[in-house]
């Protein structure tokens, strides 16, 4: 039994099954953990959420900053945007078990030795308030205010975490953090503009919300997605496997046992 961890798969299907098929992936006996933003962009978004989901408990994903703004499109929040190339998801015949089903998906999970999430956990957190404001946000997404949420959490304020924030500003932080988080100024506060690689930023005063020196240690290494301009990351903490497969870069999974990588090279043009 293995448990493989791949970055962000936004409708890259092709490349998802053949990249399975390279680890020779086997449920049920093996577990596939997907780091979020399972659409967008890429060709096969719906037959991608077709996918994921029948593999049933051999497939756990969070949410990423691109299923929930999904969601937002289908309760008429955004329009469909071309680009996004989704159309195809709303006018399937399974569009509603399948927004039901991705509304479902948590915004961190956890294994024994690791915790995922699309792109991080505040660096404000320790793991038991990380998996608290988690289940905070995931049952309100799960309640009739669902569509409430989802039409108020466009916003990049409040950037920093305070326990007596409430209502949206509180829910805000926590999407933010866990959705759409990349770098941090040195007090702690999320900077939502800043999607470079590390080393082209020049801004003293902005660093990668993992090497800000405060962040408070986790009791397991954390796993994540969303930042394609790393073009994967790992240290002893931390590990990013988003590898920019949509932007024509290779999908990236490792395999946690034995932390072996396999990459699929990005299967033709994506735009």
């Amino acid at each position: 039994m293995a448990n493989y961890i791949v970055g962000d798969i936004q409708g890259c299907l092709d490349e998802l099954q053949q990249l399975l098929k390279q680890a020779h992936f086997t449920p049920p006996k093996d577990t596939l953990w997907l780091a979020g933003d399972l659409v967008a962009r890429g060709p096969k978004s719906l037959e991608t959420l077709r996918f994921i989901k029948q593999l049933g408990g051999a497939a756990k994903a969070v949410l990423g900053n691109h299923d929930l703004h999904l969601l937002a499109v289908a309760q008429g929040i955004h329009p469909v945007k071309n680009k996004d190339k989704t159309l195809a998801i709303f006018e399937a015949d399974d569009a509603d078990e399948l927004l039901s089903w991705i509304r479902q998906l948590p915004l961190l999970l956890e294994h024994p030795e690791f915790v995922l999430t699309h792109a991080g956990i505040s660096p404000q957190w320790d793991l038991a308030t990380a998996r608290a404001a988690a289940q905070e946000v995931e049952q309100v997404l799960r309640s009739q205010r669902w569509s409430w949420l989802l039409a108020n959490m466009y916003a990049n304020t409040p950037d920093l975490w305070d326990e007596q924030l409430q209502g949206i500003d509180r829910y805000r932080y926590i999407i933010n953090a866990f959705t759409r988080m990349r770098f941090c100024f040195s007090d702690g506060r999320l900077d939502m503009a800043c999607k470079l690689p590390p080393a082209q930023v020049s801004e003293g005063d902005l660093m990668p919300w993992f090497t800000l020196p405060q962040r408070i240690p986790l009791e397991k290494t954390a796993l994540f997605g969303h930042w394609a301009a790393l073009e994967g990351y790992a240290d002893e903490q931390v590990i990013g496997l988003d590898t920019g497969c949509v932007w024509g870069g290779p999908l990236t999974m490792l395999r946690w046992e034995d932390k072996q990588y396999f990459q699929q090279p990005a299967l033709g043009k994506k735009f």
